[in-house]
């Protein structure tokens, strides 16, 4: 379909354009940007007032399936993606089974092209199981449609394995996706310090975060490999990454929406959907990890969108399962967060579209020139967006099939900026506020 977004204030971060305009687009594609001209559109959508920027790009969305159907389908969570703006999705390898073969991968891929929501990016598992024992077939999984590898939540133990992994991947060009956790130090279900020792509850000290850190750089330096570290939790992981880039290493890293605007206190008493991984942190992580983004030491901005079921929830708060749903926040969080920090719409959005794309790098192959991008002849993946409106979050108004959130409005008691009015992805029209 010939679709025509008329009159909106174009911004394309990568580009630095920021400008009211229109956007022509035809065979899933940006054929004209700012002014138009002669054509003949079967479709006109007017953005008078509305933002049109790059569709989202989100590197950390667990979709649940396959293997845990009961907490999220794949219809579920891609339709919580497009109603968010979300385009493009990193997914980790955590399913059940694990992504370690290549028809799971090709099946996942599949499904995810047939309901046409989102673009879906798996990463593959770096170890079989997740067991941290034997190397995946890093090759096969690539030609399989994986962007990357990845452990999820599971740390490696053995250095060894990780010494290997990183010079397999080294050699390949592949990415290694990793969160900084030690093994040992990481088993706790909050962070260290005066609100879990008050509530008697088992901390996982920064030294967790700083120790992985200090070891997967030391691997970087003699491997040469390319590690991106996933979900930064603390000021002292953020002063390593930005040491370890000063150095010229090949590393990039991220922060969830959760560790930026949260912080241990919010706990409360026992308030189950606090219970997140990594844990909260004290404010003063909060705030280095809000610098840090600001500064580009890290890289990227992610929902860490994992939906969990009631029952999941509804039981002691160290034994709630790890959680909550993201996707169709991430666009807000990321205004409220340069909207306290005092930085203009375009360094919000640079986070979620154009960053998370340098991330990826080849990874993308063809897309990668224009993914995260607006810009003539690139792919037509488009989020419009309401930059003045708010609205609570309430589970009725949520898509996904996972309703808890540390953001809802009845524990809150706030609205949060910014309202998705279209998603389009390769051109179709993916979501379209009611």
């Amino acid at each position: 379909m010939k679709i025509l977004i008329k009159g909106g204030r174009l911004i394309d971060p990568a580009s630095n354009l920021d400008r009211v305009g229109d956007v022509a687009i035809a065979n899933g594609r940006i054929v004209k940007l700012g002014e138009v001209g002669d054509f003949s559109a079967e479709r006109t959508l007017d953005a008078t007032g509305l933002v049109v920027a790059p569709g989202l790009v989100d590197l950390c969305a667990r979709l649940r399936e396959p293997g845990h159907e009961h907490e999220g389908l794949l219809e579920s969570e891609l339709a919580a993606a497009a109603a968010g703006g979300v385009t493009s999705l990193v997914c980790p390898p955590d399913t059940d089974p694990v992504l370690d073969e290549p028809g799971l991968v090709e099946m996942l891929k599949f499904r995810a092209r047939k309901l046409s929501r989102c673009r879906l990016f798996p990463l593959g598992a770096l170890t079989r199981q997740l067991d941290g024992a034997a190397l995946t077939e890093m090759a096969e999984l690539t030609e399989a449609g994986c962007i990357g590898f990845s452990q999820a939540e599971v740390p490696i133990k053995d250095t060894v394995v990780l010494s290997r992994a990183l010079q397999y991947a080294a050699t390949y060009g592949y990415t290694v996706w990793l969160r900084p956790q030690d093994a040992w130090l990481g088993g706790g279900v909050a962070a260290s310090g005066p609100v879990a020792t008050r509530l008697g509850l088992s901390g996982v000290p920064v030294s967790a975060e700083t120790i992985a850190l200090h070891t997967i750089f030391e691997l970087v330096r003699a491997t040469g490999a390319r590690v991106h570290l996933c979900r930064l939790s603390s000021a002292a992981g953020v002063e390593l990454v930005r040491a370890a880039k000063r150095d010229g290493l090949p590393v990039t890293a991220d922060v969830s929406i959760n560790s930026l605007h949260l912080s241990d206190v919010d706990i409360g008493y026992f308030d189950s959907a606090m219970r997140l991984t990594p844990p909260l942190r004290q404010g003063r992580d909060r705030d280095a990890l809000r610098t840090g983004l600001a500064d580009g030491t890290l890289d990227a901005l992610v929902s860490d969108h994992m939906p969990v079921t009631s029952d999941e929830k509804a039981v002691p708060f160290a034994e709630a399962t790890p959680g909550a749903t993201g996707l169709e926040l991430l666009l807000s969080l990321a205004l409220r967060w340069a909207r306290d920090a005092e930085l203009p719409l375009p360094r919000a959005l640079a986070v979620v579209t154009a960053e998370p794309v340098r991330v990826l790098g080849s990874a993308l192959g063809s897309l990668a020139a224009s993914a995260g991008r607006l810009v003539e002849g690139g792919v037509a993946d488009v989020c419009v967006f309401d930059a003045g409106a708010s609205w609570a979050v309430t589970p009725e108004r949520l898509a996904s099939q996972g309703k808890h959130t540390p953001f809802a409005f009845e524990r809150t008691g706030f609205e949060l900026p910014a309202r998705v009015r279209t998603t389009l992805v390769a051109g179709h029209v993916a979501y379209e506020a009611e």
